[in-house]
């Protein structure tokens, strides 16, 4: 079992082009399952949207490669970041 600030304090890494992506900021969750939906994760590399503030990625728990030690693996397309 993993705690919710265990899995934010592990980096994003992404699969496709090997770049770091961020760090967990929510979690999508069903709650009539309880299932993870999703990992919600501020983009590290400061972009700023029209309203000045940083740009959110929707990882759906599909695209979840690999939860290791201190990263967590995805698979997300480069347009869609």
């Amino acid at each position: 079992m993993m705690k919710i600030s265990e899995m934010q304090a592990k980096d994003i890494v992404n699969l496709e082009n090997g770049k770091r992506l961020g760090y967990i900021t929510d979690i999508d969750i069903n709650l009539e399952t309880g299932e993870i939906k999703a990992l919600i994760i501020t983009s590290s590399n400061k972009m700023i949207s029209l309203f000045n503030k940083e740009v959110e990625i929707v990882i759906p728990w599909r695209n979840i490669y690999k939860i290791g030690d201190d990263v967590i693996l995805v698979y997300v397309r480069e347009n869609n970041v």
